[in-house]
């Protein structure tokens, strides 16, 4: 299935370059640029168990091209793991 795929290769490709993702939270098929995926991802995870503090959790948007590479990614968000979404 191509969205498993998709999902495959975006944690291989954030496992090597930023951090091993928390989860990814969308798929969704772009116009003729291939696939936009949101994947979340703790930050510095070793730094807030130091100095016991919550997590930080990243989300980011990432582009996959139609070969199912991640041609860019970008964080829009950070925030701590348990705060409550409004």
């Amino acid at each position: 299935m191509e969205i498993k795929e998709i999902m495959r290769n975006v944690n291989e490709f954030f496992a090597e370059h930023v951090a091993p993702p928390h989860k990814i939270t969308s798929v969704e098929k772009a116009e003729e640029e291939g696939w936009r995926v949101t994947v979340e991802v703790i930050e510095e995870k070793e730094y807030m168990k130091k100095y016991a503090k919550d997590e930080m959790l990243g989300t980011y948007d990432v582009l996959v091209n139609q070969d199912k590479e991640v041609t860019s990614f970008k964080r829009v968000d950070i925030r701590y793991r348990s705060k409550i979404e409004s």
